[in-house]
């Protein structure tokens, strides 16, 4: 007899170091527990009905150790499932302390979002307010009292500014002279034509009879004789004052400003690039840019050096070219003096000036 329970105990242990080597622990999904559970119940349920065979069946059964090698059996299995369902409530905890830990970051989440969709809703309100102003300002600006009344106003302006620059060339009318000589040799006019002029005889400009007579810079005298001086200096003081008019006019303030005198008129250079130093102080050091101060020259040569009277007339010519570009006309050349101050009050009186 003890004989026989002996070998059945072997048996059983083999099969129980094989059944564990087989099985391993696996996890399963929350969805799953329920079958696991009722799996364990079923084998509750199946213990339970072979240990009621046994004792049914023990006085039928021939070998009390092929009773016990079963039961040794069932109880193995019963130890790995204790195993699993042990591993199982380690792991739900685990999932429980994680889903709690979601719970509370998702808590916080859910009140910064709050806090950023209400600022978001006072961004928005703050955005309405500014679309409906914007459509309002649209609105009135596209409507009568707004691009047309704006467009109006505008051609008012351009009516008056044409109306006072009329009144310019009427003092200071600029016209041609039949004849032409030699020593005339600024004011003469181009022979090809620009954009909006229509072409003229060759021959010389004037500016209320007085012309711009002047002989080469490279002689000793800038005039002829003293009337040519006066006469000169006269028509370059009616083209300043004629310049700065205009200038104040069209609201353009002048690179280079006008000190009015009549035939003693000065051209102010603010930042000139040589500056006249005297004998005494031509030893010292150039002096910096911030102490640079503005330069007067003359507009006439009573007196004066050549060079600084024809810088001066340079300058003055600028003013004009910086008036001709403001209505997008280009200057007619350095040379021109009183034909960009014609071409100036010709383009102001066009009807192009009024659609600018």
């Amino acid at each position: 007899m003890m004989s026989l329970s002996s070998e059945p105990r072997t048996t059983a242990t083999k099969e129980k170091k094989s059944s564990s080597e087989l099985v391993s622990v696996k996890l399963i999904e929350w969805e799953d527990y329920e079958q696991e559970v009722a799996r364990l119940w079923s084998l509750s349920s199946a213990l339970k009905e072979a240990r009621e065979k046994k004792e049914g069946l023990e006085g039928k059964l021939h070998s009390l150790n092929q009773v016990e090698a079963e039961s040794l059996s069932r109880l193995n299995v019963l130890e790995e499932i204790r195993e699993r369902v042990g591993a199982r409530k380690k792991m739900m905890e685990s999932l429980s302390d994680r889903l709690q830990g979601a719970a509370e970051k998702a808590k916080k989440e859910e009140q910064r979002l709050g806090a950023e969709v209400r600022s978001l809703l006072v961004a928005g309100t703050a955005l309405s307010v500014a679309n409906k102003q914007l459509e309002e300002s649209n609105r009135l600006l596209a409507g009568e009292s707004g691009f047309l009344r704006h467009r109006n106003l505008q051609k008012m302006l351009r009516l008056r500014q044409q109306f006072m620059i009329s009144q310019v060339s009427l003092l200071y009318s600029v016209k041609m002279s039949p004849g032409r000589s030699q020593d005339q040799e600024l004011e003469s006019l181009p022979s090809r034509s620009y954009a909006g002029s229509k072409l003229v005889n060759p021959g010389s400009l004037t500016i209320l009879g007085l012309h711009l007579t002047m002989l080469p810079f490279t002689k000793m005298s800038f005039f002829s004789n003293k009337k040519e001086v006066q006469r000169s200096a006269t028509a370059l003081g009616y083209v300043a004052h004629a310049v700065s008019l205009i200038s104040s006019y069209l609201k353009v303030p002048i690179r280079y400003p006008v000190r009015l005198g009549g035939s003693h008129s000065y051209i102010i250079d603010p930042s000139p690039s040589i500056e006249p130093v005297s004998s005494s102080m031509g030893s010292s050091s150039t002096t910096s840019q911030s102490n640079v101060k503005p330069v007067e020259f003359p507009l006439f040569l009573d007196g004066q050096d050549t060079t600084r009277a024809a810088y001066a007339v340079f300058l003055l010519n600028k003013d004009l070219e910086q008036l001709l570009n403001y209505i997008g006309v280009k200057s007619l050349g350095p040379r021109h003096v009183l034909a960009n101050l014609k071409e100036l009050v010709r383009t102001v009186q066009s009807a192009e000036f009024l659609e600018s």
